[in-house]
């Protein structure tokens, strides 16, 4: 009687030993961060974003996805196989209304914080003949990845430039890790690549001895691209400062990033992330000063298509910003 009493508490003890391990395993938050291709800047803000929300909330595990960039993290979200990634704001707008790559469905999108702008690069060097946007016609040019919003926005540069994107050019698409080795190989005249300055991978073509790397003007596109898609766009600049051998600044186009989320988010979740993301930005931009960017004055909702989410607008309305 006694041995199989002390059996039966024995399996009793294992067994709510066990529920507890479970208990604590559940309690553990994974949170996955769509980003981009490791040679731009989503991939390095991510992990430091996946970093300090790892350190900062309890018992959560944050990590940073490759990704093929803004149109892959909007689709990863809607499947449910991320809980937040990063974002053009033109691509948002689309997978929020259910238009272009999203006409199988609207992906119901909210905020959390808008992050910094990215500049349009159309990318050449010396030797291609190419001076202005009308130089590409016939040339070989990739476009961006497939599932990135490179893609997206270089389609609409060359439309508002008048060049059709299939019959005007030879189109690849690569990445901007891909694109940097194809024209340094000679294997493509030009690459448009739209991410934080400075890109890491643009960097590494412009310092290339023997390689004189060009930025091509055309920030005279925004308006004609805002009349057709919304007041998304504004003509920007990169320095010459940003990148090794440039000669003058070049005038671009750009448009918002943000960090977006699905619906399934909780109110304390979204306004843990926001108010971590905001008062650890240090240590984000420790990693890459577009960082600097992730600052109260930015969270205005015409920087983002889509609504905040109502965690978001807590954390911004304790700090005085209101939406």
């Amino acid at each position: 009687m006694f041995k199989r009493f002390r059996k039966t508490s024995i399996a009793v003890a294992l067994v709510a030993t066990a529920g507890l391990a479970g208990a604590a395993i559940a309690q553990q938050k994974t949170m996955a961060i769509g980003t981009g291709g490791t040679g731009g800047v989503y991939y390095p803000l991510g992990g430091a974003i996946a970093n300090v929300l790892s350190k900062a909330l309890p018992n959560t595990q944050a990590t940073a996805e490759v990704t093929g960039g803004s149109v892959d993290n909007l689709k990863l979200i809607a499947s449910g196989q991320s809980e937040m990634g990063f974002t053009m704001a033109d691509a948002a707008l689309d997978a929020f209304k259910g238009e272009d790559k999203f006409k199988s469905g609207k992906v119901p999108l909210q905020t959390l914080l808008v992050v910094y702008p990215n500049r349009m690069h159309v990318v050449t060097v010396e030797g291609t003949g190419i001076e202005k946007m009308s130089d590409l016609k016939g040339k070989r040019v990739s476009t961006g990845s497939p599932g990135s919003a490179t893609e997206v926005m270089a389609f609409r540069v060359l439309e508002a430039a008048g060049l059709d994107k299939d019959k005007d050019m030879k189109r690849e698409r690569l990445g901007v890790a891909e694109s940097v080795n194809a024209i340094k190989d000679r294997k493509i005249d030009a690459f448009m690549w739209v991410g934080g300055v400075p890109t890491a991978a643009v960097t590494d073509l412009a310092a290339t001895p023997g390689v004189k790397m060009k930025l091509i003007d055309h920030s005279d596109l925004a308006a004609k691209m805002n009349a057709k898609y919304g007041k998304l766009y504004s003509p920007s600049t990169i320095a010459k400062s940003i990148y090794p051998g440039m000669d003058k600044d070049n005038a671009n186009t750009e448009v918002w990033n943000i960090i977006v989320t699905g619906n399934k988010m909780s109110d304390d979740d979204a306004y843990n992330i926001v108010k971590t993301l905001v008062e650890k930005k240090a240590d984000i931009v420790a990693v890459h000063k577009e960082a600097e960017s992730f600052s109260l004055d930015n969270q205005i909702q015409e920087r983002s298509p889509v609504p905040f989410h109502p965690g978001a607008l807590k954390y911004f309305k304790e700090k005085g910003i209101g939406k």
